[in-house]
């Protein structure tokens, strides 16, 4: 504590205590408030309020940095692999090479899920959106795992955590093949956690699949990028729903539907459309020209971003993962072409340079994904399979914190004050 935010209000003076953090802004612990005064803050979207403490990920919009446990994101995407982000998200340090072959073979020996869930998949209809279907699968994982259900056990935290981590891209293969009317694959516990994925999504029974290392690579990146991103929606709904007791399968069910929500997990797709929109490079001109008309609703999708006032820090690592990408696979395509021009462009503009309208990390992701062969309704599944990392590893913290309480935000209420019944006979 370094100072008190002092409050006026019905004609009295309170004290409430401000609270520093390693990093970042100060907050006032308004606790307190409602029991000493009857009023709350009125803070829509929760945009200016610190829900918990977090040792977990921090995030400097300002500056364009993210850190995870400290460590800079850039830094861990070019030399780090997704198990090792995995490990430290969840036991706060990097590991050595023995935790790290310890947590991989934990991680590996969890991949498979009960046989009974391929039944479970077929109750879908095939053109069932990816998304529903992880929703109820996952959600339906507390059916087949009740022995690790317990959030009050420290060992069976442990074993849904890794369950959780291990299972999730195995259903999301499982509802790429089932969207498409393929066998489903079952994981292949020689390859690594990433290239395992790619093999049950695009492989089939029929011949051997190879691996690309450039596109494992691509993809173990972009799981790493999108590993956490601090309170945002879906893990703020994570911990709310941690916070009733809800088994862990159910929280991360509820951040995957939370996800799904085009305003979250959507931007990606949403740019690759507006791409394909643009069609070819020779139609940028036009496009600028609108996205700086103020009388025009037309946005450029995938550029600027909520939290990241300069240029996403992540974006760093995609701009040089998507040309490694394009020249592996000998990516020939009009909107790959118009991409990386729009890129150039936006960069050069004054316009865009002014506003810090910089591409983001979803500009890029999203055309990496389609290089790769992900159609569009797979790239909120691909966020989510990463971001289960951090659910999890957020789940887990907030299930140890002395200072957690079940979620219960206040209103501020605009309807009719209290008034008679009126019987249907006089209505």
């Amino acid at each position: 504590m370094t100072d008190a935010a002092k409050l006026s209000i019905g004609g009295k003076d309170f004290d409430y205590p401000v609270l520093t953090g390693t990093i970042g802004p100060d907050v006032v612990d308004i606790r307190k408030m409602y029991g000493q005064t009857s009023a709350f803050t009125y803070d829509p979207g929760f945009t200016s309020t610190a829900s918990c403490q977090s040792t977990l990920t921090y995030i400097d919009g300002d500056e364009g940095v993210l850190l995870h446990r400290g460590y800079a994101i850039g830094e861990l995407a070019e030399q780090s692999s997704f198990m090792e982000v995995a490990y430290l998200l969840l036991n706060g340090e990097l590991p050595t090479k023995e935790e790290l072959a310890g947590f991989s073979t934990t991680i590996t020996r969890h991949t498979m899920v009960h046989e009974q869930l391929a039944a479970f998949f077929r109750g879908f209809r095939r053109d069932a959106h990816p998304m529903a279907i992880m929703c109820g699968v996952v959600g339906a994982l507390s059916a087949f795992y009740h022995d690790s259900t317990d959030i009050h056990d420290p060992v069976q935290r442990t074993i849904a955590s890794h369950r959780l981590i291990a299972k999730i891209p195995t259903i999301a293969a499982m509802a790429y093949k089932y969207s498409v009317g393929q066998p489903f694959l079952y994981p292949d516990n020689s390859l690594s956690y990433t290239g395992n994925f790619l093999r049950m999504t695009f492989g089939v029974p029929a011949e051997p699949y190879e691996v690309n290392p450039v596109v494992e690579k691509a993809m173990d990146r972009i799981f790493i990028l999108h590993a956490d991103h601090e309170q945002n929606a879906s893990t703020s709904t994570v911990r709310l729903a941690g916070s009733s007791g809800a088994n862990p399968f159910a929280c991360i069910a509820a951040g995957i539907a939370c996800l799904w929500g085009p305003a979250h997990g959507g931007a990606n797709e949403a740019a690759l459309n507006m791409l394909r929109e643009i069609g070819t490079p020779d139609r940028i001109p036009e496009f600028i020209a609108r996205a700086k008309d103020k009388n025009d609703p037309f946005r450029l999708m995938g550029f600027g971003h909520r939290v990241y006032k300069n240029y996403d820090p992540r974006a760093t690592v995609m701009q040089k993962t998507v040309r490694e990408v394009f020249d592996s696979l000998k990516v020939s395509d009009p909107v790959f072409e118009t991409a990386l021009r729009l890129e150039e462009i936006a960069l050069n503009d004054p316009y865009f340079v002014e506003k810090k309208l910089f591409p983001n990390v979803d500009f890029y992701s999203g055309i990496i994904l389609s290089a790769i062969g992900f159609p569009t309704e797979m790239f909120t599944v691909l966020f989510a399979l990463a971001r289960t990392v951090g659910w999890v590893a957020q789940w887990n913290e907030m299930i140890t914190d002395p200072d957690q309480k079940i979620g219960r935000p206040r209103q501020l209420y605009t309807g009719p004050a209290q008034r008679p019944y009126v019987g249907l006979d006089q209505r």
